[in-house]
């Protein structure tokens, strides 16, 4: 892939405390995804007003083949927990740092405030005036830093990486290479950027959301307005 028409101040963006997504690659775009789909035809493009139209037409009538054909890449760094519910999202390319392989560093997520259970979603939490956050907060920080300090223990007495890493908590920071085409990437964000998923994972969606938009700006002007008319 060609690193043509990338631009500084869209390609990167800081998410959470120590967390990031990178845009490294992309190929195609919205031109690419209109010759896609117009090649079944024989035929090539109409100009912007034509091909902004069957932009909508392929995206409202589930035509999705088309939007395959461009490509992202992305540099993610984020929380344990974090990745864990992105790699659930399968038609996608992942390498990510091997703990086997390089100690881990102290970069561990910690929360500005917790949140409380969400009663009517089983999976969800709520910002809560009823909790103690002082308390714990002070929980959180003796945990995650005597894990650290446990795990440092271990490889010093001589235990293996992949053993020692085993005592660390899924707040800890990992990173990987993410490369998923627009099609993908919409379901990606249609669900992870939604109320209903972790706070947490959501920054990250937002994040991403504003790198397609800016490089695919009539597919998310189509996929916006198609869901707009789908709420109502």
């Amino acid at each position: 892939m060609s690193e043509t028409g990338l631009q500084t101040g869209q390609d990167l963006s800081q998410v959470l405390d120590k967390g990031f997504v990178k845009l490294i690659d992309f190929m195609g775009g919205d031109q690419r995804a209109v010759d896609s789909a117009r090649v079944s035809f024989g035929s090539v493009s109409k100009g912007e007003a034509a091909d902004r139209k069957l932009l909508e037409y392929l995206l409202e009538h589930g035509h999705f083949s088309p939007f395959e054909h461009s490509v992202f890449q992305f540099h993610i760094k984020c929380p344990i927990f974090v990745a864990r519910q992105w790699m659930r999202h399968r038609i996608a390319s992942y390498n990510e740092i091997s703990a086997r392989y390089t100690e881990v560093h102290d970069e561990f997520y910690f929360p500005a405030e917790f949140r409380a259970q969400d009663r009517s979603n089983r999976q969800g939490s709520l910002p809560s005036a009823n909790l103690d956050q002082k308390k714990m907060l002070e929980l959180y920080d003796k945990a995650v830093k005597a894990s650290y300090a446990a795990y440092q223990e271990l490889l010093d007495a001589g235990a293996a990486r992949e053993m020692a890493r085993m005592v660390l908590p899924v707040a800890q920071y990992t990173q990987f290479h993410w490369t998923i085409n627009a099609r993908s990437l919409l379901n990606f964000i249609g669900l992870r950027a939604d109320a209903h998923a972790q706070w947490e994972i959501r920054r990250y969606a937002e994040a991403i959301q504003e790198m397609f938009r800016a490089r695919m700006p009539w597919t998310w002007e189509a996929w916006a307005k198609l869901n707009e008319k789908k709420a109502h």
